[in-house]
């Protein structure tokens, strides 16, 4: 079983959002800066999120995305539903055609497997994933860089208008 990019990208972008909702309404521009996901593939994951009504978006200056409800209530499960990821790990996809339009002798193995999978993403939250140590050290490099790459960004507007 393989959980696609999309999937995997929709809870880290997610994730990223609940680690910096203290400071307002996160812009998708900042967290593909910080988790290397491109701003376009962001934007048509954030509309499937909203959609899902696990985002809300504030327009104008210091707009962003917000989670809608706190992060303990958001479950790792209905991030990957909204972005309609299949945790499906059968080989025909589900439909029981997996030799020629029949059913394979393991067929029901990878249904129960991709059932466990969804299950125990349903028992994650964002708040779980906040909590964890290692996530806020990682959190943490990366905002620093962040940091580091809008200061030198800066300093070449200012060297730029100087010009």
């Amino acid at each position: 079983m393989r959980l696609t990019t999309k999937g995997r990208y929709a809870v880290t972008a997610m994730l990223d959002l609940a680690l910096h909702k203290d400071q307002g309404p996160v812009s998708l521009a900042d967290i593909s800066q910080r988790q290397a996901i491109s701003l376009s593939y962001l934007e048509q994951l954030f509309a499937k999120l909203r959609r899902g009504s696990l985002v809300s978006s504030v327009r104008g200056p210091g707009g962003g995305y917000e989670l809608q409800g706190g992060s303990e209530s958001i479950y790792i499960a209905q991030i990957v539903d909204a972005v309609n990821e299949s945790l499906d790990s059968t080989k025909c996809k589900g439909a029981g055609d997996c030799q020629g339009g029949e059913t394979c002798l393991t067929h029901y193995l990878w249904e129960d497997l991709s059932e466990q999978i969804h299950t125990f993403l349903e028992g994650i939250s964002l708040a779980d994933l906040v909590a964890k140590n290692e996530v806020k050290r990682i959190s943490q490099k990366q905002d620093r860089k962040h940091s580091i790459v809008s200061e030198n960004v800066e300093d070449s507007r200012i060297i730029v208008s100087i010009l």
